[in-house]
């Protein structure tokens, strides 16, 4: 697996519950307001696409070609969380309680399928 990438990087400062009012915000001063879910899901499915191919340029064997955007893998997450976002707002979920009820779910059932790093040798 993987190391940690974010390990002493200074991130932004801003809790779920004052994003996802942000993007409330954001959605409901137009008409229009939030997708249905079906529309929600679908963008989401094409967010997770433009991810995809740009995870498989970075990292696989497609370059890009010469007259594609500059999209990033940052942006793409980026266009995936909003979605998330949207997705949660329109239907009444606070994401901070889901997040928090998956992370029990994990330390519980998932408590020792992987190994432990020693932490009294670091």
């Amino acid at each position: 697996m993987a190391e940690s990438r974010i390990v002493g990087k200074p991130l932004a400062e801003k809790t779920l519950a004052d994003i996802q009012r942000e993007v409330d915000a954001y959605i409901t001063q137009f008409k229009e307001g939030y997708f249905s879910p079906l529309a929600l899901l679908a963008r989401m499915t094409e967010e997770v696409g433009e991810l995809a191919r740009e995870v498989n340029h970075q990292y696989g064997e497609k370059p890009k070609k010469a007259d594609e955007a500059d999209n990033s893998i940052e942006l793409e997450l980026g266009d995936i969380l909003f979605i998330v976002l949207c997705f949660a707002n329109s239907e009444g979920i606070d994401l901070t309680e889901a997040f928090n009820r998956v992370m029990h779910k994990f330390n519980t059932r998932d408590a020792n399928r992987w190994t432990k790093k020693d932490t009294d040798a670091e």
